[in-house]
């Protein structure tokens, strides 16, 4: 009796371990897929690398790979998706007496302290500034990260708006702080891409620089007497 309830156990055991084991193998086949895609992408260019070329390089079919991903561009965003939702519940996360700039503020700033861990565990952080060069200058890719943005820029919208007890539909004020606080990113992005110093620590700094001039530059007289 003790006998059959001890193998009953154990085959109940194996099969709670069994769903486990393989969500760790996809996710260990989908980092490696990203992996070798952005080095191929950063390598040799998006438009010249193939699908079968990351497929093989993993040692995985093509239909493997479209498991994953719907195509070249979803695996070329993968990080820009993981980094956006990782801003997104850190802005969800921020106290409710920040006012919705500072909130914004210092969720960007802070998640460049935290996703590092996270991109490190798929891929190297470097190779993840380097993609962001490539994404800058492939038109195709500029676009999707673009229209991924908004969809980005909507969510957190929201996220604002319910925040301050806010109706976005009929109150504009979330949605035209969240446009001026993207505005900025983006062109911290641009600048940063462009210039020599690819580093985490130099598009942190960037972005802080930018952000702080936001109230002078609204608010503010440039003209000198």
């Amino acid at each position: 009796m003790n006998a059959d309830m001890d193998v009953e156990t154990s085959a109940a055991t194996h099969a709670e371990l069994r769903p486990g084991l393989r969500e760790r193998k996809k996710q260990r086949t989908r980092d490696a897929l990203v992996r070798v895609a952005l080095e191929l992408f950063t390598e040799q260019g998006y438009e010249r690398t193939t699908v079968d070329e990351i497929a093989e390089a993993v040692d995985v079919s093509q239909r493997t790979f479209f498991r994953y991903f719907a195509g070249k561009e979803d695996a070329a965003l993968a990080l820009q998706a993981m980094a956006e939702a990782h801003f997104v519940e850190a802005v969800r996360a921020r106290p409710p007496h920040e006012p919705p700039m500072e909130a914004l503020r210092r969720a960007v700033l802070e998640g460049w302290d935290t996703i590092n861990d996270a991109i490190e565990a798929v891929v190297p952080v470097a190779l993840h500034l380097r993609m962001w060069r490539v994404v800058q200058s492939t038109p195709v890719l500029l676009a999707a990260h673009l229209r991924r943005s908004m969809e980005t820029e909507e969510e957190v919208t929201r996220v604002i708006a319910a925040r301050e007890g806010l109706d976005p539909d009929t109150d504009p004020r979330p949605r035209v702080a969240v446009a001026v606080f993207s505005g900025v990113i983006r062109v911290t992005e641009r600048q940063w891409s462009a210039g020599e110093d690819t580093s985490v620590a130099a598009i942190r700094a960037l972005t802080a620089r930018y952000l702080d001039q936001v109230g002078p530059a609204l608010a503010g007289d440039w003209r000198t007497p």
